[in-house]
């Protein structure tokens, strides 16, 4: 678990966190960053720091149909953030 964040630290932990992405890149899910315990504010301005950016956020979109408005609750501002962030493949390097 990394408490204090700081370049080293956050750079270890996205590397050992991090899977190839079929782009070349690295990607890092958003909920593996969660369960670290990290600072997830200070490791996502890492990741944008360095030419990541965030992939996969949920639509709020309702699913659409002839019922589609009432099944599908709207989705809260943490519900529609990115599920994952793609590193360049020479971030982490």
């Amino acid at each position: 678990m990394v408490a204090f964040v700081d370049e080293p630290a956050i750079r270890e932990l996205l590397t050992r966190l991090a899977r190839p992405h079929p782009s070349g890149g690295k990607v890092i899910e958003r909920a593996a960053i969660l369960a670290e315990g990290a600072d997830f504010t200070e490791v996502v301005e890492w990741i944008m720091d360095h030419a990541g950016r965030p992939e996969g956020a949920v639509s709020a979109e309702p699913a659409g149909g002839l019922h589609g408005a009432r099944t599908v609750e709207p989705l809260r501002a943490e519900q529609r953030r990115a599920l994952r962030y793609l590193l360049p493949e020479d971030a982490l390097a």
